[in-house]
């Protein structure tokens, strides 16, 4: 792998060897990671992996990565029998944004961690109540509203709802996420108040001959 002796590969390394399931332990791999994106020259490690991509493995990282309405998500790592994956967000400059990704209030069908290498953004906490009749979210609460500049780093749970009302032009950030623990997610319009769930693609394959 190119993530051999790398900032990357070191982090790998440590939740590879990990004795348990990550996703049933991740205030462990919260300690860890706050720990390891902690080190100096985070960013350069990062920039000097990319650049020694064979140009397969940066093909594959450009058929995993997608796109969104505020951000690029770009997948440095998956490999299928590893319980995590890396990524790297490259954030929109916010008059590009669309709404209804990183501004809406959402939860994740993975936890994850995550760590800002440039920019910043204010991040907000939200509770979220659930209504029993469609399992949408009826309401919002806010928690916390906090400015994160570069070097600040967090850790979410799927249950935990938040949002990114606006970033730094140029945010970029680093994140280690597990695999999926819900079979979807949640979000919701502060302003239209409206909900929807989000169900990954892959999932509705085996459904697909039937709405043929």
């Amino acid at each position: 792998m190119a993530t051999n002796g790398s900032a990357m590969g070191e982090l790998a390394e440590q939740l590879r060897t990990a004795d348990f399931t990550l996703a049933s332990r991740w205030a462990e791999v919260d300690r860890w990671f706050e720990a390891w994106a902690e080190r100096p020259g985070l960013r350069t490690d990062l920039r000097a992996h990319l650049l020694a991509l064979p140009d397969e493995q940066a093909r594959a990282v450009t058929r995993r990565s997608r796109e969104t309405t505020t951000h690029f998500a770009w997948c440095l790592r998956d490999q299928p029998d590893e319980p995590f994956t890396f990524w790297l967000h490259e954030y929109k400059e916010q008059r590009d944004w669309r709404a209804g990704y990183a501004d809406s209030v959402h939860n994740h069908r993975y936890h994850f961690c995550t760590t800002i290498l440039r920019g910043g953004y204010l991040h907000e906490r939200y509770v979220a109540a659930i209504s029993p009749e469609t399992s949408l979210i009826a309401s919002t609460e806010l928690l916390t509203s906090t400015p994160c500049p570069v070097g600040a780093a967090e850790t979410l749970l799927a249950s935990d709802f938040h949002r990114i009302p606006r970033a730094v032009d140029g945010t970029m950030t680093f994140l280690v996420k597990s695999r999926q623990v819900t079979p979807w997610s949640l979000s919701y319009d502060p302003e239209t108040h409206e909900s929807h769930r989000h169900v990954p693609v892959e999932s509705r394959l085996s459904g697909l001959v039937n709405r043929l």
